[in-house]
């Protein structure tokens, strides 16, 4: 029974990780070729700069597709099930995906081409607004009493590993292709693939077994007919304060990542064949600090972990000049490292935390919503206010910028832990008068 049990288990472990580990695949190829790709292919114009923020541009598309995709998917997902909505979030983000790898470039297609481009971005968005939040349920109501964090983290770790594969491969391209074949065809061939990851999560997926805690739902029936206008007329509080309490942690991920990238290469005089490992080492140091965090969360609590973490990512902002401004290779890899290092911190019990304050039967809509808020407010202009902000008045205005996110993070967490704090008080005076 016991060894049954075990399996089941690292079944349910391995289809939140996997899962998440494809979508974030699909999601980052996407985020590379919008530095190295798109601006040439898909946009006219011959001003670098301008192409790059066009770019920039459908690259933000998918963080207002998400809570879109966060509000369809969490419906279904409070009301149906976990399981049989996670199939269908993979299902779209895989498409859109694999459609993106075969679209026209605007010398064959015109002004179609972007159009289709950011049509495409859309449906990632919208695949991907629903996974993340079933994907942490699906790990989190199947753990056991003090490792909800641990079990948290298992599909947090999708975003590392996502990173790394894609990194990886279009690394490996560009290494194994000339430029004009790159820009020819090799570019494409990561969308294409994904189609046999997509088949595997899918199988994954179909094997497993609905989630306890919703399954007790549905006995109980607690759940409720739209989630998502109860989510607004009973937990709007806790919705904002999620949101902003993910504020930073998108800021700084995708300053590390897509700006650093458009940066080192455009203003630092890097080659991406340089500046990709570079990324890649940070990203290791990203997917380490996760699971050490999500351990240190489940023994001095969820809230403390993230507070810390967020306090240390608003001094890493005032480090932005010194570190990243030189250029060095030694200080762009400690910026790397350290402020990957920081995201690891911040992400690895942010999706417990975000989670465990809603109800169940609305837990799935609640949680996606207010993390793919904070994807609109601190993903999905980014780069964009980033470059603006560098170019105007230079590199450490972006490290304000994080730094100022990183204050209003702060406490929008110290409120989700006066509210958590409130809600406990008030569960222990019930039971009491109960008993």
């Amino acid at each position: 029974m016991t060894g049954s049990k075990n399996v089941s288990t690292r079944r349910v472990l391995f289809a939140s990780l996997a899962g998440t580990t494809i979508e974030f695949f699909d999601f980052y190829i996407y985020a590379t070729a919008a530095v190295l790709v798109f601006p040439q292919l898909f946009f006219p114009s011959a001003d670098a700069t301008t192409a790059t923020l066009q770019s920039f541009a459908t690259f933000s598309i998918a963080f207002f597709a998400r809570p879109v995709g966060a509000m369809l998917f969490g419906h279904f997902g409070d009301r149906v099930g976990r399981k049989a909505t996670l199939v269908a979030a993979l299902l779209t983000m895989g498409i859109a995906t694999i459609m993106i790898g075969i679209l026209p470039t605007y010398e064959t297609a015109g002004v179609w081409a972007p159009l289709l481009l950011a049509l495409c971005r859309f449906f990632q968005g919208l695949g991907l607004g629903g996974e993340w939040g079933g994907a942490v349920l699906l790990a989190t109501e199947n753990a056991p009493q003090g490792k909800k964090a641990w079990f948290g983290m298992f599909p947090q770790l999708g975003a590392p590993i996502g990173f790394l594969c894609s990194t990886g491969v279009f690394l490996a391209i560009t290494e194994l292709l000339t430029d004009q074949q790159f820009l020819s065809f090799g570019w494409r061939i990561p969308f294409i693939a994904s189609a046999v990851l997509v088949f595997v999560g899918l199988y994954v997926r179909l094997r497993i077994s609905e989630t306890p805690a919703f399954q007790k739902a549905i006995e109980k029936n607690e759940r409720v007919r739209v989630p998502l206008a109860t989510v607004f007329s009973r937990h709007f509080g806790l919705l904002i304060l999620g949101t902003f309490g993910a504020l930073a942690t998108f800021v700084l991920f995708y300053l590390m990542t897509v700006f650093a990238l458009s940066w080192g290469i455009s203003n630092l005089g890097y080659t991406r064949q340089q500046f990709l490992p570079i990324q890649m080492i940070g990203v290791i140091f990203f997917g380490l600090t996760i699971p050490l965090s999500a351990w240190l969360a489940d023994k001095v609590g969820r809230q403390t972990v993230l507070l810390w973490a967020t306090a240390l990512i608003g001094i890493f902002g005032l480090l932005f000049e010194p570190l990243f401004g030189g250029g060095s290779v030694a200080s762009v890899v400690g910026f790397m490292v350290l402020g990957l290092a920081l995201m690891g911190f911040t992400y690895g019990p942010l999706g417990t935390a975000l989670s465990e304050p809603f109800p169940v039967g609305v837990r799935y809509t609640g949680a996606s919503l207010a993390f793919n808020l904070a994807g609109i407010f601190g993903a999905s202009l980014a780069p964009y206010v980033a470059t603006t902000l560098a170019t105007k008045f230079g590199i450490q205005a972006v490290g304000f910028y994080l730094t100022a996110a990183s204050i209003i993070t702060f406490l929008a967490l110290w409120g989700i832990s006066r509210h958590s704090h409130g809600v406990q008080t008030a569960t222990l005076a019930s039971q009491e008068q109960a008993g």
